[in-house]
């Protein structure tokens, strides 16, 4: 993935609509990040399929939409927690929905 990716002005972090799933999984329009990766000529398969790649991009966009004084987003902040537990221990950590 390239070092700078443009988000059109038009997108905000919350038209994601990140959520967790009942089963701990998690989802947002895809339809937002396809637009992104057309608009910087990235080929969209490319990041949808590779886990990593996504959570690059998120939390790319996460801190800028931060540090620009954007809203906390509840489900993201949970996110970051759960992989900063993760490492912590290693890897091979997550919460069940609800009980962090």
């Amino acid at each position: 993935m390239p070092k700078t990716i443009e988000v059109t002005d038009d997108l905000q972090f919350s038209s994601l609509k990140l959520q967790r799933d009942p089963d701990g999984a998690v989802s947002f329009d895809v339809g937002v990040i396809k637009r992104i990766c057309a608009h910087n000529g990235l080929p969209a398969e490319a990041i949808l399929g590779n886990e990593d790649a996504i959570a690059e991009l998120l939390n790319a966009w996460y801190r800028g939409h931060i540090e620009n004084g954007g809203q906390i987003d509840t489900v993201m902040e949970d996110l970051i927690t759960e992989a900063r537990a993760e490492n912590a221990l290693g890897g091979g950590f997550s919460y069940p929905p609800g009980s962090a």
